[in-house]
């Protein structure tokens, strides 16, 4: 949850956005948007009908949006329509729903944010933890959350430093640090607690988070020390910082004789069917 890169919630409802800092203007996508305002099944075959009655229209507006790398569900990224808040604003008038209204005030509040937190950066964090109460969690997991994030922020900065490229290079390396500490992938973590569009470190225990940040604060140390030059050798990093944390994971297990990988995900642990930690207070 970066500045650049947001999940932004409306009413409980993830919409994946981009912060374009040369235009200064967020970007959303579409097909999320469309998704919650028309509660579809399908919202890509809705678009896709909507973009063609646009066009028969002389509606040039599907033609004027573009498209920008986001995360999917498998943790890939992948191109995406994106509309900026004006085209946003102009898409909703041609959707029948009872959600538009409240949508477009939440699309306001947005933008007014964004430039709150251009003056204060402070505020960003503030509202993220802010976001994490309204759906629920703890401020026990929210801190390890956000401490996450920090982390995990300064992984990619060392990455892009090493000449690893956002998107593909970025999701592999991740999926070589979780395999190596968890046994699974990032799709196959995601598959075990049954997510989809869900974030997997939303649906962390406390000790899953913890060994998660371990793994990605030791890949970065090591990186620091060694300077990789290749995409190679930063895969050989991500899998040594990612045993750090799965040496601490079996000695764990074999003190407490549980599983720390769990199929727990924060909707069934928010609902209060299950005691462990995801966001129970």
């Amino acid at each position: 949850m970066t500045k650049e890169n947001a999940i932004k919630i409306f009413e409980q409802k993830q919409v994946r956005t981009k912060w374009d800092e040369e235009q200064e203007k967020w970007y959303f996508s579409v097909i999320d948007v469309i998704e919650i305002l028309t509660e579809s099944p399908r919202p890509r075959k809705y678009w896709n009908a909507l973009k063609t009655k646009l066009k028969e229209e002389g509606s040039e507006l599907s033609q004027n949006m573009g498209q920008l790398k986001m995360q999917s569900s498998d943790g890939k990224f992948y191109l995406t329509d994106v509309a900026d808040t004006e085209q946003l604003f102009r898409l909703i008038q041609s959707i029948p729903s009872p959600k538009a209204e409240p949508f477009k005030v939440w699309l306001a509040q947005i933008a007014s944010e964004r430039i709150d937190e251009m003056q204060d950066p402070e505020l960003s964090i503030d509202r993220a933890l802010e976001q994490y109460l309204k759906l629920g969690y703890s401020e026990n997991w929210i801190n390890q959350r956000l401490k996450s994030i920090e982390i995990r922020k300064e992984l990619t900065d060392e990455w892009k430093k090493r000449g690893i490229k956002e998107g593909q290079q970025f999701a592999s390396l991740t999926d070589i640090i979780t395999k190596a500490w968890s046994g699974n992938t990032t799709k196959e973590y995601k598959i075990l607690k049954g997510l989809k569009k869900e974030n997997l470190r939303d649906n962390m225990t406390n000790t899953e988070l913890i060994l998660n940040m371990l793994a990605e604060a030791s890949t970065k140390d090591i990186s620091q020390e060694e300077s990789p030059e290749t995409f190679e050798e930063s895969a050989k990093i991500a899998k040594r910082g990612g045993n750090v944390a799965n040496v601490a994971r079996l000695e764990l297990e074999a003190q407490t004789g549980k599983k720390v990988v769990t199929s727990l995900n924060a909707k069934t642990a928010l609902k209060g069917k299950d005691t462990r930690q995801i966001g129970n207070k």
